[in-house]
């Protein structure tokens, strides 16, 4: 097995409470945190929480999202890669989720982080 596929099939919801840790030490809170999520995944409240609950992995959890068509805007460098040069589609929107959740703790605008 790959490393990315243990990504894969990691929970989203293991992760999750990393970001939470992260934008909250930062300043920011859950709720900003979870509109990022809704904005890129397409889910409301508690499609999103559901996932989180049931301990969803990252592949399905992206299986079952309705990708904001503009995540294509989403650029810039993540663990030394470019989000826009990767090929895998699983992959790079992974990493678009990592790099809201960046770009949220460093205290960007929301609308910023939301490509508004």
């Amino acid at each position: 097995m790959s490393r990315m596929d243990k990504v894969f099939d990691m929970s989203v919801a293991r992760v999750y409470s990393l970001y939470v840790e992260k934008v909250e030490h930062k300043g920011r809170t859950r709720a900003e945190l979870d509109e990022v999520i809704r904005w890129l995944t397409g889910f409301d409240d508690e499609a999103l929480q559901q996932r989180l609950d049931e301990g969803t992995s990252f592949r399905d959890f992206f299986a079952e999202a309705s990708l904001n068509p503009k995540a294509s805007l989403i650029t810039g460098v993540v663990c030394g890669v470019r989000v826009e040069d990767i090929d895998d589609p699983l992959t790079q929107r992974i990493r678009y989720l990592d790099k809201l959740v960046d770009e949220l703790a460093r205290g960007k605008a929301m609308e910023k982080v939301l490509r508004a």
